[in-house]
């Protein structure tokens, strides 16, 4: 175990976490909502420091993330545990931690061998996913400075349910902050992911672009009866296009059944489509498909002259016309970061 960052001692020997915005008062002996962190004796610890249970090279796409070092390999670390408990979960056997299963099937990787493993398998980043990364700052932290001295790039795959204390200690060091914008409504994140008000993933991610200055990409799982509606998805557009700007890009993916919502379908191609034009039509510039391989939604096409400038398939890159993030044919600025050359 590792003494814990961002907490409070409080009387009686309990403790405050200030990891996240829920800031759970943790009596000693017991544990936070996270299932990750627990007090002892008036200390507070985190039990996954440098504990991965997922370890694989993923193509920067996967994440996804389409406008930072297109075609890259990013190396991507999850542990167990999240601050959340989505009802549609697709990875909840990690992120739905059981306090039993402490230290159990976890693999022991250490910043300095994160980076070695980044390196050796030529990926040009890392990037703390599978789960939410915020539950694992202390070691995203230590790795994410390793990152910085050694030219690689970092990630966060994130509810935005953090807190401001957090985002700041990993906001000099963290490059790309891909963060799920679930719903609109705080009724939708009552019923999927059972916390009662979503602006703090609104405010945290406003505070990453306007403090820290991150790569910012918005991802809505598109759930059918549940926040398909049109007041929705067009208030998600809306608030994208005002807070963090025409250029950022928005991902409509598909929901497929899964957990607790196994009884309802996978959402239609149509719904997808229709979330895409509302986006287009609120003044986004970028809004992309996603979980439909081979769909035009996929590519990247130049607001200004409506060129195709980067085809995909699935996590593959076959055209790639832009240089120096800009629009080959007419010069028109993308949000595209391609310091390295895309793998096509």
């Amino acid at each position: 175990m590792k003494e814990a960052i961002l907490y409070e001692k409080l009387e009686e020997g309990k403790v405050k976490c200030n990891v996240c915005t829920r800031r759970c008062i943790i009596h000693d002996g017991k544990r936070g909502h996270c299932g990750t962190r627990i007090n002892q004796n008036g200390t507070l610890y985190t039990l996954i420091y440098s504990k991965c249970c997922s370890v694989a090279a993923d193509p920067i796409e996967k994440k996804p993330v389409f406008h930072y070092e297109p075609g890259s390999l990013v190396l991507s670390f999850g542990t167990l545990g999240c601050n959340l408990r989505c009802r549609h979960c697709q990875n909840w056997q990690i992120a739905h931690v059981d306090p039993d299963l402490e230290g159990s099937g976890l693999n022991e990787i250490s910043p300095d061998e994160a980076v070695r493993l980044a390196k050796t398998y030529d990926c040009q980043g890392i990037a703390w996913t599978y789960n939410e990364p915020s539950i694992w700052l202390e070691y995203s932290l230590d790795t994410a400075k390793l990152c910085k001295e050694n030219d690689l790039y970092t990630v966060y795959v994130t509810n935005g349910f953090t807190s401001f204390e957090s985002l700041d200690m990993i906001g000099p060091y963290l490059d790309v902050y891909r963060v799920d914008l679930k719903g609109f409504t705080n009724d939708f994140y009552r019923k999927v992911c059972r916390i009662n008000d979503f602006s703090p993933v609104l405010q945290s991610t406003e505070r990453a672009l306007r403090k820290w200055n991150m790569h910012i990409e918005v991802v809505t799982n598109i759930i059918p009866t549940l926040n398909d509606d049109e007041d929705q998805l067009r208030d998600i557009a809306n608030w994208i296009k005002k807070e963090l700007g025409e250029n950022t890009p928005w991902h409509v993916t598909r929901f497929v059944p899964y957990l607790n919502f196994s009884h309802l379908p996978a959402t239609p191609i149509a719904t997808l489509e229709r979330a895409r034009k509302i986006g287009l039509s609120a003044g986004l510039h970028f809004v992309y498909i996603g979980n439909v391989p081979g769909h035009p939604g996929e590519n990247t096409y130049c607001y200004n002259c409506e060129k195709l400038v980067i085809s995909r398939s699935g996590y593959s890159i076959s055209e790639y016309e832009v240089n120096n993030g800009k629009c080959a044919f007419c010069g028109a600025s993308l949000n595209i970061i391609d310091n390295r050359t895309p793998v096509c």
